[in-house]
């Protein structure tokens, strides 16, 4: 099992700048670096990959879904900008030398509302549709996508592995394929371990927290289920620690994160990858 965590522990937006972190989690011992990309035109992947390959650490690109990226919204516009940005996204996922790109695509995050039956098929129709073109943009690029569900307070379509896993099906794309995350996983799943079951064979990614976004190991998760899931489903992809910072005033306000959650960044990170390693490693 590779180990590995978000910048957004620390920082945000990532820039080509932000390679000042990989020496640090390098000395931490984490084997690779979640990058979330939130404006492609301000990382330079040439010096991105050069920094990778100097600290020894592996990329995984995760992308950043605002308003104006919605692949199911009623404009055409916002549509077609929320397509154009994955696109970008991806050729800077086989520039920094990632195998996949990640994250709640399917929608925009925050968009939470209780809607007519209707709508939800359309909305749903308009993700399938549009996602397809996205898995065979990957495959040209010999990438993978990795679909991410969110919790009901940050999306009305997507919550749950089973969602994901029926969501990829109905892609019907074999670049199409599916992550958890922890934090999620604890507000929408009765069962950790049969949820991580049920995406058997399309398991690619997987994020963790605590159930309140802290340290792993110091909450509520119940972490002995969520392994015995990944060890049932054979999982030997990554695990990668995403957490965020109040210091980072717009990103702590679109997560709805008002307090530090640990001693410090570096503790967080430090005390979650010591506990990770003993519980999956």
């Amino acid at each position: 099992m590779k180990f590995g965590a978000s910048t957004w522990l620390w920082t945000s937006p990532f820039n080509t700048g932000t390679t000042a972190l990989f020496p640090k989690l390098k000395r931490m011992g984490f084997d690779f670096v979640e990058i979330p990309v939130e404006d492609p035109a301000i990382i330079d992947t040439v010096a991105v990959r050069r920094a990778l390959a100097d600290h020894g650490l592996a990329p995984v690109v995760c992308g950043a879904f605002g308003p104006t990226r919605d692949l199911t919204s009623d404009d055409p516009k916002l549509r077609q900008t929320g397509l154009d940005y994955i696109t970008r996204c991806l050729d800077l996922t086989v520039e920094v030398g990632a195998t996949f790109f990640a994250g709640p695509m399917y929608s925009a995050v925050g968009k939470a509302r209780l809607v007519p039956p209707e709508q939800r098929r359309t909305e749903w129709a308009r993700a399938v549709e549009n996602l397809r073109t996205v898995a065979a943009c990957a495959a040209d690029r010999k990438l993978r996508i990795a679909l991410e569900p969110l919790n009901r307070f940050e999306s009305d379509l997507v919550n749950t592995a089973a969602d994901t896993v029926r969501l990829a099906n109905d892609i019907g794309h074999p670049a199409a394929c599916v992550m958890l995350d922890s934090f999620h996983m604890t507000i929408e799943e009765r069962d950790l371990e049969q949820a991580v079951r049920v995406t058997a064979g399309k398991l690619i990614h997987v994020q963790v927290s605590e159930n309140y976004r802290g340290t792993p190991g110091t909450g509520l998760t119940p972490w002995a289920s969520f392994a015995r899931g990944l060890k049932a489903v054979g999982y030997d992809g990554g695990i990668s620690i995403e957490s965020f910072t109040p210091e980072v005033k717009e990103l702590a306000g679109a997560v709805c994160f008002w307090r530090l959650m640990a001693e410090s960044q570096d503790a967080l990170a430090g005390d979650g990858l010591a506990f990770l390693k003993k519980t999956f490693g």
